[in-house]
């Protein structure tokens, strides 16, 4: 047996309102009728990255909240957004960029929560080696990526007078930065850090959300007709992921949520997740900002009106789109995560 919900609509933070669950009293529902299902999309492999997801599906959060969740993890042969498209999942993991796309594209599909108020996209240069912050990189070869040519460098470009000529293909293989100690590089706050510190090496980690870089990523996107046809499904659906969330930020017995993580992507282990979760924690990957008084997933429209302003000063976007359409604030900012 199982809880039955309904929707209530309650009031948020500086006004406005939200959705939000609560327990019909005395409505049960049978254990042979089957739990609402989701199929969420990651981004890529299975990593800690996506630890809350799996720690929901593990714990058994989602069923408590009677939402059977199946998690499909990226992949280099992956396009979770084409999966959105042609409606072969219900949501997928993406960030600020997709959901102005589908704007931008006059695409029926939106954002409605972001784990990550910090976009873990960082350059990474060497210890030792005299570059101590963005604008001495001006100048210097970068190693970049196709697309953060399109996302992060236009920022970059803007805020330090960073030039196309300094770009130099990255292919993800970490050799070239081991090799050359004034290399600059691209990375992932959790990932090429840790490859170079395993190659012993000692990196320079520099976040670029910490200079003003303003995308929200590890984020929930869906199709409008989820959202009016199954609003309260997304809500379960992404209060239970919040949960999960922040019982995986606190490490609250991870153990089943990371032998999922390995067992979806073997290259991952323990001492590997375990440096993922210390350094995210530590630069507020996903508790900072507006999540610290709205819970994890915060999203405002403040924070979206000032990234499309930089996104379309970049020239990314047009300057009439309606920006506003990328989002909806009605499944988070309930405070929920929040101790």
């Amino acid at each position: 047996m199982r809880t039955r919900y309904r929707i209530e609509r309650r009031a948020l933070l500086g006004g406005g309102a939200a959705l939000a669950l609560a327990a019909v009293p005395g409505a049960r529902v049978g254990v042979a009728q089957s739990l609402d299902r989701v199929i969420f999309h990651t981004d890529w492999r299975a990593q800690a990255e996506h630890g809350g997801f799996y720690k929901a599906v593990a714990d058994g959060i989602y069923r408590r909240h009677g939402i059977e969740c199946e998690i499909r993890q990226g992949g280099p042969q992956q396009n979770p957004a084409q999966l959105l498209l042609a409606g072969r999942v219900d949501a997928i993991m993406g960030n600020g960029f997709q959901a102005l796309n589908f704007v931008r594209e006059n695409i029926p599909f939106l954002c409605v929560g972001a784990i990550f108020q910090k976009d873990p996209q960082i350059l990474m240069t060497h210890e030792g080696n005299g570059i101590t912050r963005f604008e001495e990189m001006r100048g210097r070869p970068v190693l970049i990526g196709a697309a953060g040519r399109v996302t992060f460098w236009p920022f970059l470009k803007a805020r330090f007078g960073f030039t196309d000529d300094q770009i130099r293909p990255y292919t993800f293989n970490i050799q070239p930065f081991l090799a050359d100690r004034m290399a600059i590089q691209q990375g992932f706050l959790s990932s090429e850090p840790f490859s170079a510190i395993q190659a012993g090496v000692r990196p320079r980690v520099f976040l670029i959300a910490d200079a003003g870089y303003e995308n929200y990523n590890n984020t929930v996107l869906v199709s409008r007709r989820m959202v009016d046809q199954r609003g309260e499904v997304l809500q379960r659906f992404m209060t239970a992921s919040i949960e999960g969330w922040a019982g995986y930020m606190a490490g609250r017995d991870n153990a089943a949520a990371d032998a999922a993580i390995i067992r979806d992507n073997p290259e991952m282990n323990a001492e590997r997740i375990a440096y993922a979760i210390r350094v995210m924690n530590e630069m507020g990957i996903v508790m900072s900002g507006d999540a610290e008084r709205l819970g994890i997933g915060a999203m405002t429209d403040a924070r979206w009106e000032s990234f499309y302003n930089s996104c379309r000063d970049a020239g990314l976007y047009p300057a009439d789109m309606d920006f506003k359409r990328a989002y909806d604030l009605r499944f988070v900012n309930q405070r929920v995560g929040l101790t």
